[in-house]
């Protein structure tokens, strides 16, 4: 049989991923009764860019679940760079019962799992970043309850890897997602399109906006990123400007409302995407969602690893 992965949530259904939050959340409540989920098994970690979260998360989760992690530096690898990625996933299938793999190009990942024969987990790569939007929406379960239908979460900036997922994930979940974005940094329309139908299917609506006070009208949640992620440096200074009308600040959470919860993946560049002012008031959920991390991907583990 084939290996089940997890490099984007679009193709799994709405059930598979209430299934998966509903399990985080057990774990979370009864971690005791999964330690020794995954005796026996080791999960080779890859990573080509850094990382506190996903290799901290992913490390202890291992081995709160009885399991091993073996951390791989992209120096440690060389991956796409002397042995292909092919080959590497390949060996490593021999050795170890899963890849967690953190990367740049979406492609290296799929490349993983079209050549591994164990399961392959996306830590992140450039078009999806599936275990944090698990985390993020178990942590808005826990705001809201288990039905997040008709729920309105609005991401404020670039329609990066984290506002995809959050679109993939939420059109399982009948979740409103939005972005406000400037022009030159909204999602491709083609990108809109494609996930118009599913949307309608689950009640979800799936909207873009110029003008962030208008897009996080009536919002639950206001959810912002970093400007500029880890290969676009030579565009900081130009991202700072096109982005400064769109930071998260006190102003802009009162349009929302009192009700409005704020959320962000971390790290945070505080003055820049958002204000410390937010970022540590009572609706700032930032550190829940770091958190929930470790118990979705423990869930995440299990379900891949251990059945």
């Amino acid at each position: 049989m084939e290996p089940k992965h997890l490099l984007t949530l679009r193709p799994y259904s709405s059930d598979e991923i209430k299934s998966l939050l509903t399990f985080a959340a057990a774990i979370k409540s009864e971690p005791e009764k999964y330690t020794s989920a995954l005796t026996g098994k080791t999960l080779a970690m890859l990573f080509q860019k850094r990382s506190t979260r996903t290799r901290v998360s992913f490390e202890v989760g291992m081995l709160q679940l009885g399991g091993r992690p073996l951390f791989l530096s992209g120096d440690d690898l060389q991956l796409g760079r002397g042995e292909t990625i092919g080959d590497t996933a390949r060996v490593l299938s021999r050795y170890v019962d899963g890849i967690m793999a953190r990367v740049y190009g979406h492609d290296s990942i799929e490349e993983l799992a079209a050549n591994a024969t164990v399961p392959v987990i996306n830590g992140l790569s450039d078009w999806s970043h599936p275990c944090q939007i698990l985390a993020d929406y178990q942590t808005i379960q826990e705001l809201y309850g288990e039905d997040l239908t008709g729920r309105k979460l609005v991401y404020v900036g670039d329609a990066n890897n984290v506002y995809r997922s959050l679109v993939f994930g939420g059109i399982k979940l009948g979740v409103h997602v939005a972005i406000a974005a400037p022009a030159e940094f909204q999602p491709d329309p083609s990108f809109i399109e494609s996930v118009r139908d599913e949307a309608q299917r689950t009640g979800s609506r799936v909207e873009v906006f110029a003008d962030p006070q208008e897009a996080v009208t009536g919002a639950d949640v206001i959810y912002t990123d970093v400007w500029t992620s880890m290969g676009q440096e030579e565009e900081q200074e130009h991202r700072r400007k096109v982005f400064a009308p769109y930071q998260v600040n006190a102003k802009l959470m009162a349009v929302a409302g009192p009700q409005a919860k704020f959320m962000h993946c971390l790290p945070a560049h505080r003055g820049e995407e958002v204000t410390s002012e937010v970022a540590d008031s009572p609706a700032s959920v930032i550190f829940d969602q770091a958190e929930n991390r470790l118990h979705a991907q423990k869930a995440v583990l299990v379900r891949l690893l251990g059945e």
